[in-house]
């Protein structure tokens, strides 16, 4: 029986461009290797820092390139937790994010998601000058849920009233199959007032571990210390290389290709889970993204549903690994990134028993 990931959100191997970057990597070297093969600045390869900042509409001095989103996450909370900030994040949440503010001794609080994205009611009621909102507010990690344009301006309202920071990562925005397109959080503020965060993990590759910030001015040198005394130097040879991809102008096309493929992926799991699943369990349909939100009938333990379906070569997230605390017993984070739509009707097809026979036991 062959093994079926849904656990980890990657691509899978078929939306890689492999054979274009590795043509962008020898341009790099051809162009610029001096550079490409040295250390680098703090905030990235400049040409690449001058696309990212064009694409945004600021000045390329705002913008620090990372090793990944995930390390301009670590550096932005670390810098924010030395400062006694408190950080409100959304319940369910990225896991890694979850992971950093507990290494890093924060004061993190929940707040529920609502259908729309974050319960800004919830959030009303304990938001304070200098507390940090972090949020995914399209496509989201793990629910897959997309904050509505009324409530982003709701939170970008109630931040500036408070004197609070926000800080939006979107590594998922730009892969949407359908539906109204949304202003980013950062769009929103004109550019002003929110900490961009964002990756090239999902839109090109992820081994290629970049990632960026957008930052007001004056946080710029703190970030980039961090830079410094991390890692001393980007790899400014990856960076090189993807300069050399969205150069090329491969970076649309490819993107077109990936969220087309995602689209298929999506559709086959939402077809079987129709198809296998029983009554009882529900689920979201997310219009972009890598992940969907699985609620299982009533008595449903996702801990034994999770080593029955290893058994089965069958993985998933279980959601309680989503909180701080107590929630997401009784639901599951499903990946259809990696699996090709047939490998998707197959495993689900697997999980789906597995739930039948769960839910027979707990009626």
């Amino acid at each position: 029986m062959a093994p079926i990931s849904f656990a980890r959100g990657i691509p899978g191997p078929d939306l890689l461009p492999i054979a274009e970057f590795g043509a962008c990597a020898q341009r790099a070297l051809e162009r610029d290797g001096a550079t490409a093969l040295n250390y680098g600045p703090p905030g990235g390869y400049p040409p690449l820092r001058a696309w990212i900042a064009e694409r945004h509409g600021v000045e390329p001095s705002r913008v620090v390139v990372t090793n990944g989103s995930l390390q301009g996450f670590q550096f932005v909370a670390k810098h924010y937790a030395e400062q006694g900030a408190r950080f409100f994040v959304e319940a369910p949440c990225y896991d890694r994010s979850l992971q950093i503010l507990r290494a890093l001794e924060v004061e993190t609080r929940e707040v529920e998601l609502a259908e729309d994205g974050l319960d800004i009611d919830a959030l009303e009621g304990f938001l304070r000058a200098g507390d940090v909102v972090y949020t995914i507010p399209t496509f989201q990690n793990p629910s897959g849920r997309t904050l509505s344009r009324s409530s982003r301006e709701r939170l970008l309202g109630l931040v500036r009233e408070r004197g609070a920071v926000l800080f939006e990562d979107d590594p998922y925005g730009l892969l949407r199959f359908e539906g109204e397109s949304l202003p980013q959080l950062f769009e929103l503020a004109g550019g002003d007032g929110v900490l961009f965060l964002s990756s090239f993990s999902k839109t090109v590759a992820p081994g290629i571990r970049t990632g960026y910030v957008i930052l007001p001015e004056g946080l710029v040198p703190a970030i980039e210390t961090l830079v410094l005394t991390s890692y001393v130097s980007p790899a400014i040879f990856v960076e090189a290389a993807l300069f050399e991809f969205v150069a090329a102008g491969r970076f649309e096309p490819n993107l077109a290709r990936v969220t087309d493929a995602l689209r298929i992926r999506r559709d086959a799991m939402l077809a079987a889970l129709s198809r296998e699943l029983p009554e009882g369990a529900r689920w979201n349909e997310p219009e972009g993204g890598y992940f969907l939100w699985l609620d299982l009938p009533v008595g449903v333990d996702t801990g034994s549903l999770l080593a029955r379906a290893s058994e089965q070569d069958v993985t998933f997230v279980r959601g309680s690994d989503f909180y701080l605390g107590p929630g997401g017993e009784e639901s599951v984070r499903l990946a259809f990134s990696y699996a090709s739509a047939t490998e998707i009707g197959e495993g689900i097809a697997r999980l789906g028993r597995l739930v039948h026979e769960a839910a027979a036991v707990a009626a």
